[in-house]
């Protein structure tokens, strides 16, 4: 009997299991925001073109059969059941809704592949400021900067199908951009393949430098297969002939270029989902203008009296100076409770400070960093920004990923401009007053190039007139209409609505993140503390300020 009883004990552990109670049931905000985040991934396969050894099909009969596929993604969006989600969830279903609005704009307006030769740039030396590429561009995106140098022969074989594509989809480019009537994005479309060529040019030679979040380094050809050069080699006589055939084209292509009012205002809200449409970001840009000039003037009388400041001629000694003053910047920063002390966030600032520029080769900015780094090294708060997104993701999948459409760029290029009066009034400029006066002028370029953009999309003037418009409203004689940097830009803010006003506008919206956390501090009787204000703001991720704001009114009603 003891070892009948002994044997029956031993079996109990077995069949404990089929009397276990069941497992708690899965909350059903949880379900369902699970639910969200499956459409998420399914919805960012359903973006991408179809690719076959590297060359992306942006066919009218391609693109006819994405378009129709997008009503069903809004079908299931509208279908999931968000009773009982935070604010957080429901504004990771907003992002969502307004890229499926993104991607029907697209297809129903903006028509890059058939409108816009630079679309079909898509090699790329330096990494972007901001979480993706500025700008629409085909698939798939040829980062070098992504690549370890030198190559494995994993990476060469995969760079050698990439480049090796460069012809076919140029040429399927041709056809593609057959109807396109949109004139000032053809005579200046050549400029982003010239800029192409120059990259594989430099690449075959051995000569490229990239740049990423860890700074400049070289692409080293060393070991490099035969069938990778000969790709290269390729992809750059294609580049330089398709700019030639753009420039030719050219005077054909005689329509209007901008988007429209009406069309400008949808994306607005729909997309960016923006609180301001079109004649209110007007009026914010020349109120900014308006600030900007007068605050310049009496800057300069302030410092009427000051020593004057002067640019260091001498190459090494003006990077001595910009590494010591990168690092007071960045300390400034974390004193003052805009980030958070981190080694990587102190080398991915670092690892941007400018070089000397002789003044031949001066453009807007670099006049601007000649005298003081410091303005355009705050700005540069966007790379703080990429290092947090790598060190430190974002809990939810939704907004690990980068915004498709570039609808984060009321936030990204709103705060890192905000960020440069920030460190003003914080005091970065006590030790030399006429700063203040580079800050001032930076802030009137960025309102005077957004006005322009703003009539270009509303088809008042070309990108001619409003180069002219930028250059002759930024101050000191610093901006020149003819300049690469100006035509990059104003093409740029043509081809992404939104982008050019994004900086002005994006920082105004933060002035009212940080008003609202102003006043619940003083509603509640509790000291406002920026570094808590600004760990609130950043907690929601690079998302539209719109979204911020309501989930920071409810989290300060729960």
């Amino acid at each position: 009997m003891r070892y009948a009883l002994l044997a029956v004990a031993a079996l109990l552990p077995l069949a404990a299991p089929l009397h276990a109670a069941p497992p708690a049931p899965v909350p059903a905000a949880t379900a369902t925001h699970a639910a969200l985040v499956r459409l998420f991934t399914d919805w960012r396969a359903f973006n991408h073109p179809a690719i076959t050894h590297g060359r992306p099909d942006y066919s009218a009969p391609a693109m006819a059969r994405r378009a129709a596929g997008i009503p069903a993604f809004r079908r299931r969006l509208a279908a999931i059941d968000r009773r009982g989600w935070s604010a957080s969830q429901i504004g990771d279903a907003r992002l969502i809704g307004a890229e499926i609005d993104g991607l029907d704009f697209f297809h129903r307006v903006l028509r890059p592949w058939a409108r816009d030769p630079g679309y079909y740039q898509t090699v790329f030396a330096e990494m972007s400021d901001v979480p993706a590429h500025e700008g629409p561009s085909a698939e798939p995106n040829i980062d070098l900067h992504n690549y370890a140098w030198p190559l494995s022969p994993a990476d060469d074989a995969k760079l050698t199908e990439q480049l090796g594509a460069v012809p076919a989809l140029l040429t399927d480019a041709r056809t593609n951009l057959a109807p396109s009537t949109a004139h000032d994005l053809w005579a200046y479309g050549d400029r982003a393949f010239a800029e192409q060529a120059e990259v594989l040019a430099a690449l075959e030679a051995g000569t490229l430098v990239m740049n990423d979040l860890a700074g400049k380094r070289p692409a080293n050809l060393d070991n490099a297969s035969p069938a990778l050069r000969s790709a290269i080699h390729a992809a750059r006589l294609a580049t330089e002939d398709f700019a030639r055939w753009i420039k030719a084209q050219a005077p054909r292509r005689i329509g209007p270029s901008g988007i429209g009012k009406a069309n400008y205002d949808w994306y607005l809200t729909h997309v960016l989902l923006s609180p301001y449409n079109f004649d209110q970001q007007r009026t914010l840009l020349q109120r900014e203008l308006d600030r900007s000039l007068a605050s310049l003037r009496l800057e300069e009388v302030r410092n009427r009296n000051a020593p004057p400041i002067t640019a260091i001629g001498d190459p090494k000694a003006y990077r001595k100076f910009a590494d010591r003053r990168t690092q007071q910047l960045y300390r400034l920063m974390v004193d003052a409770g805009f980030t958070v002390d981190r080694p990587e966030y102190s080398a991915a600032l670092a690892a941007q400070t400018g070089d000397y520029t002789p003044l031949a080769n001066r453009n807007f900015f670099t006049h601007v960093t000649a005298f003081d780094p410091a303005p355009l090294a705050s700005h540069q708060y966007h790379w703080i920004e990429l290092a947090h997104l790598r060190v430190e993701p974002h809990p939810s999948p939704i907004r690990d990923t980068p915004p498709l459409f570039n609808i984060y760029e009321d936030r990204s290029e709103g705060f890192a401009t905000a960020m440069e009066e920030l460190v003003m009034q914080a005091g970065a400029y006590d030790d030399e007053p006429h700063g203040r006066e580079l800050v001032w002028a930076m802030l009137a370029n960025r309102a005077a190039r957004g006005l322009a953009s703003l009539r270009v999309q509303a088809n008042e003037i070309g990108l001619a007139e409003a180069g002219k418009f930028h250059a002759a409203w930024t101050p000191r004689g610093w901006s020149d209409a003819s300049s690469r940097l100006v035509g990059f830009e104003q093409l740029l803010y043509l081809r992404q609505p939104g982008y050019g006003p994004s900086y002005i506008v994006g920082k105004f919206q933060l002035d009212h993140l940080l008003t609202l956390a102003s006043h619940r501090a003083e509603v509640a009787h509790r000291p406002f503390v920026m570094r808590d204000a600004f760990a609130d703001i950043l907690a929601s991720g690079i998302v539209p300020p719109s979204l911020i704001e309501t989930e920071a009114e409810a989290q300060e009603q729960r």
